[in-house]
């Protein structure tokens, strides 16, 4: 399993050599939100998509 400062390595190695800092932070931040929603899903900190579309009906 990699490390925080490998994946952000590997994320950015990833990028064009022409990225500005803004599309590296965008990157950065969108790999940090999949992986706190894998780890949401994993202790069960999830919703179905049913009751996705309850709570939306309700806006």
């Amino acid at each position: 399993m990699e490390n925080l400062k490998q994946e952000a390595i590997r994320v950015i190695s990833a990028l064009p050599e022409s990225a500005t800092i803004e599309e590296i932070m965008y990157e950065l931040y969108v790999v940090d939100k999949i992986k706190k929603g894998k780890e949401a899903v994993e202790r069960g900190e999830s919703q179905s998509t049913e009751e996705l579309k309850k709570e939306m009906l309700s806006w």
